[in-house]
């Protein structure tokens, strides 16, 4: 796998490429790097052009100081310039967790770019919009992202050497069969200590002002689609959404209603998955998207 960079957008952005053929370009979450695709890149990368970066504020790419960098705007915009660069006319997009919110909101905006899109638990945003000041079980679910936009965020993520991570999402996937080697369990952590990465994560929840009510002045919901006309909220392209169905933070009330914004759309359900899908069923995540990229 060829590490690269690309300066692009005003930050440096580092990348995996591997393989050739037709592209597919891997977003990961929080709090995560290129590396949690990695066990995809190596499948997919036998007949595919496979690109997973570090998001801006993430491992080895740019970490941009102020919560504004970290507007959807930005994010958006690293994606299209970091496919200009490898001059990708066009490619399928595959993405979790907030890489999935910045996917959609790049799907609705570029919608040129994308040949097809892969979602990973996350639902289109104005859903998520809706149950998260509707909602009351989503709410309550999503309480964590109140506590990840606080200034007390980093200090509970870094807590007793990251043990929030450790535990809450490595020792998890294992719990759920994820094999995760001693070596892939090191690069993560290694992410996780990148000088600036904790804050450059937690800044995505803060720009994006997302979040259930906070009891004040917020009603709940993001900005993730503010400037966006409603038939920019329409998806015509073909979308998989894979959803484990353990996922205790993202609530299958969310997929209510996707219908009415995606246009061409395959489920494809893992009940024995949460959060960490690809961690936990890299071999079925592959399976899926291959054989949805073959039928689209």
């Amino acid at each position: 796998m060829e590490h690269q960079y690309a300066d692009i957008n005003g930050i440096r952005m580092h990348y995996v490429k591997h393989g050739a053929g037709e592209p597919i370009l891997f977003l990961h979450g929080f709090p995560e790097y290129w590396g949690i695709w990695k066990k995809l890149l190596k499948d997919l990368g036998k007949d595919h052009q496979v690109i997973a970066p570090d998001m801006r504020g993430y491992n080895l790419s740019s970490k941009p100081a102020g919560v504004e960098s970290y507007h959807i705007e930005y994010l958006v915009e690293d994606i299209r310039a970091l496919a200009d660069h490898l001059k990708l006319k066009q490619f399928t997009l595959v993405a979790q967790d907030w890489g999935a919110l910045v996917g959609w909101s790049f799907v609705l905006r570029h919608p040129e770019y994308v040949r097809r899109f892969v979602t990973i638990n996350i639902t289109h945003p104005a859903l998520l919009n809706r149950d998260l000041r509707e909602n009351a079980e989503q709410q309550q679910a999503s309480q964590y992202m109140l506590l990840f936009r606080s200034p007390e965020a980093e200090s509970f993520i870094m807590a007793d050497d990251y043990a929030f991570g450790r535990q809450g999402m490595i020792e998890a996937a294992r719990q759920l069969g994820a094999q995760i080697s001693a070596r892939d369990e090191a690069e993560l952590i290694a992410a996780w200590k990148q000088p600036g990465a904790t804050t450059g994560g937690l800044n995505y929840y803060r720009a994006a002002e997302i979040g259930p009510p906070d009891g004040q002045c917020s009603k709940g919901g993001s900005n993730l689609v503010d400037g966006l006309a409603p038939w920019q909220l329409q998806v015509y392209l073909p979308v998989l959404f894979i959803h484990g169905e353990m996922d205790p933070y993202l609530l299958p009330s969310g997929q209510v209603g996707l219908e009415q914004y995606v246009h061409d759309l395959t489920f494809r359900r893992i009940p024995d998955a949460d959060h960490s899908v690809t961690l936990e069923k890299p071999e079925l995540v592959t399976q899926f998207l291959r054989e949805f990229m073959l039928e689209n």
